[in-house]
């Protein structure tokens, strides 16, 4: 394979590690000056064995006196006995490095970086060696990493750490960054007066690239850090404010609605309206009387409402002979909302149509003609909306429900089906209001913060051997006619199961099918187990949806694709297998499917040890925006989707989420014209 010539101009750096930079996203210096180290490691003094205290990150050095390596199955444990000057032990444990054990011989002098922790708990789980530590009275460390013994980091000295980046080591990657930030900050002029930097606490721009990859100490690394991310921060507000021109430039059909037309529409909901929902169908309506085209973004927490909502908006059109789409993006909840919608359609005395890729050809062929003819007034569906077969009369309201499962490209795929189209996005998943702003900041936005009945769901995390409970406690609710949902995360046995086992109930799935077969031969199979994936053929999964939504059966496993779009009204009993594979937000809104009638429910999670802590948020927490906070806190900007679209690195997002004011004061800064960095040549 040819390579493409380096263009960087880095030492080190040659055309094959450019290429592993590109593929990362760094095509440029200035993209390498900006990279946020990831972590910082500060210099601590070496801790005698006898004052370690259990969780406090130490550094610890002594000789290696034994070492081991043990398998179980697909993993493996390093164990290496370190002996101190004054003669106490310690082992040092590693899990799946076995070759840590070559790399560090016995008679090796070794300083390391980690934690103690005490031994007991994994004696408790019959490991012969973690047993003959503790009646040695040896205490076990967990290796976080090893430090040079020549040139160990000075105590309150900080060093970078770095995202990883395949074929890019770590010390080679901070080197091109330094490198990088070395060359921008010699072209730099720093817009913002001396006055406005002394006001807010702010590094020089050239000063903080240089001081993001080599800081003195954690305080220049945060200044460094801040300033870098303001400046990022000032440039997405100038494009969000060029983008929302850009957005409101065309010319759309007004949507003019009388009071009295309005409340007929309101009229065919069979429920009373919250006041959230008249509050944001209020701003719908203004919208839809505008000229310009509506970009609204919808956000609201489970059960709020939000699919009546965006119903109204489609039946605004129809009822003035245009048409509208509501695109969602499986065909389980496209198929919900056809069947929802499809009763107010009736009874505006309108045609609604649903439209999706497994239709069979005779039933897509008589969709497609309705829709071109103008004679399906809403059309529900799924990607096949976005075909070029697919081909509107007049579109001119489009809903595209949980949008950020669809990207940009495909968004305005679906606008340009009509001309200077009012589109109403919507979300089931709260995103955090400085993310929101950085996603969506040229969208106006709207929030459901009511829900019409209130959801009483009891959270309970499962531990140890809970799981024979857990079991007790679901026949007994559902012998008094209860529902449940148990949900896998994957399909098959692709992965490796999670750590604590389901006792009572067998050991941990790993796949929706098995953990199936295994409910088949529990005491739970007398009321009947049904299955339910992404994989299964419409007509059987409609089938098996349909035994249990009637309580022909009453257990129904599935992966997430029942996240939303299934209800269930009387279900009010749910269980998450393999819950550490999933985000918080996530786990919410799987939790939304049960208690949806306002009857008390239960959700029991079974996660891996590793994410007790996390998942714990969830037992005393039922606000989704509070959720989304602690997902971004504890899981990174990554995990929610539509990050990489805004072009700002995690540090910039980070810092901002840190200090909101940092990010009201890029606000000020863009609206006075600054316009942050600029390069000299």
């Amino acid at each position: 394979m040819t390579r493409t010539p380096p263009t960087l101009g880095l030492p080190g750096v040659g055309p094959a590690r450019e290429e592993r930079l590109r593929e990362a996203g760094y095509y440029s210096l200035e993209s390498l000056a900006r990279l946020v180290p990831s972590a910082l490691v500060e210099g601590l003094e070496a801790t005698p064995f006898v004052e370690l205290e259990p969780g406090v990150e130490s550094v610890v050095e002594g000789l290696v006196e034994a070492s081991s390596v043990r398998r179980f199955g697909r993993r493996s444990r390093v164990a290496l006995r370190l002996v101190d000057a004054g003669e106490q032990r310690l082992e040092l444990v590693a899990w799946n490095q076995p070759w840590l054990a070559r790399q560090h011989p016995v008679g090796a002098r070794v300083r390391v970086r980690g934690a103690l922790k005490s031994l007991r708990a994994t004696a408790r789980r019959g490991e012969a060696v973690a047993e003959q530590a503790v009646d040695l009275g040896v205490r076990e460390f967990v290796i976080v990493r090893f430090e040079k013994l020549e040139a160990p980091l000075a105590p309150g000295a900080v060093q970078p750490r770095y995202p990883s980046i395949e074929g890019v080591g770590e010390k080679a990657l901070q080197a091109a960054c330094l490198e990088a930030a070395r060359r921008i900050a010699e072209g730099v002029v720093e817009e913002l007066d001396p006055e406005t930097l002394e006001r807010h606490g702010l590094m020089a721009l050239p000063d903080a690239l240089r001081a993001l990859h080599a800081p003195a100490d954690l305080a220049s690394f945060e200044a460094a850090r801040r300033r870098v991310a303001l400046d990022d921060w000032i440039a997405l507000h100038r494009r969000l404010v060029a983008r929302a021109r850009e957005l409101r430039a065309g010319s759309a059909p007004a949507l003019d609605i009388s009071e009295a037309d309005w409340g007929r529409l309101l009229d065919h909901a069979p429920f009373g309206w919250t006041n959230a929902q008249r509050r944001v169908l209020a701003e719908i309506r203004a919208d839809l009387a505008q000229a310009t085209p509506m970009r609204r973004l919808l956000q609201g927490d489970v059960g709020a409402g939000k699919t009546a909502v965006a119903l109204v908006a489609c039946l605004a059109a129809a009822t003035r002979g245009a048409q509208a789409a509501f695109l969602a993006p499986t065909e389980l909840l496209a198929r919900q909302h056809a069947q929802v919608g499809g009763a107010w359609c009736a009874a505006a005395g309108v045609r609604g149509v649903l439209l999706t890729g497994a239709l069979k050809s005779r039933e897509r062929a008589e969709a497609l003609h309705a829709v071109e003819s103008g004679e399906a007034s809403i059309v529900f569906g799924t990607h096949a909306l976005l075909s070029d077969a697919t081909v509107f009369r007049d579109l001119q309201v489009a809903v595209v429900d949980e949008q950020h499962r669809f990207g940009v490209a495909q968004r305005s795929r679906l606008l340009q089906k009509g001309r200077d189209v009012h589109a109403l996005l919507t979300t089931a998943t709260p995103i955090p209001r400085t993310l929101a702003l950085a996603l969506h900041g040229e969208l106006d936005s709207s929030i459901l913060d009511e829900r019409p009945r209130p959801l009483r769901i009891e959270t309970r995390l499962v531990t140890g051997k809970g799981g024979k409970q857990v079991e007790a406690e679901l026949v007994a609710s559902l012998e008094r006619g209860g529902r449940l949902f148990w949900i896998v995360p994957r399909v098959g046995a692709d992965d490796e199961a999670p750590e604590d086992a389901l006792a009572g109930v067998g050991k941990p799935a790993k796949g929706a099918i098995e953990r199936q077969a295994r409910l088949l031969a529990s005491p739970l199979a007398r009321f009947g187990v049904e299955l339910v994936h992404g994989r299964l053929d419409p007509e059987h999964r409609d089938a098996a949806l349909s035994r249990f939504k009637a309580g022909t059966t009453r257990v129904l496993v599935a992966t997430t694709v029942v996240e939303v779009g299934l209800d269930v009204p009387d279900a009010d009993l749910l269980v998450i297998e393999g819950a550490e594979h999933l985000g918080l937000a996530q786990l919410h809104q799987l939790r939304g499917r049960v208690g949806r009638a306002g009857q008390p429910a239960r959700c029991w999670l079974f996660g891996a040890k590793s994410a007790h802590t996390r998942l714990r948020f969830l037992e005393t927490c039922s606000d989704g925006f509070q959720i989304a906070e602690e997902d971004l806190r504890v899981r990174g900007m990554g995990e929610l989707a539509g990050l990489r679209q805004t072009g700002l690195s995690d540090g910039a997002l980070g810092a901002a989420l840190a200090d909101p004011r940092l990010f009201e004061l890029a606000r000020r800064l863009a609206a006075g014209g600054g316009r942050g960095m600029i390069f000299v040549p």
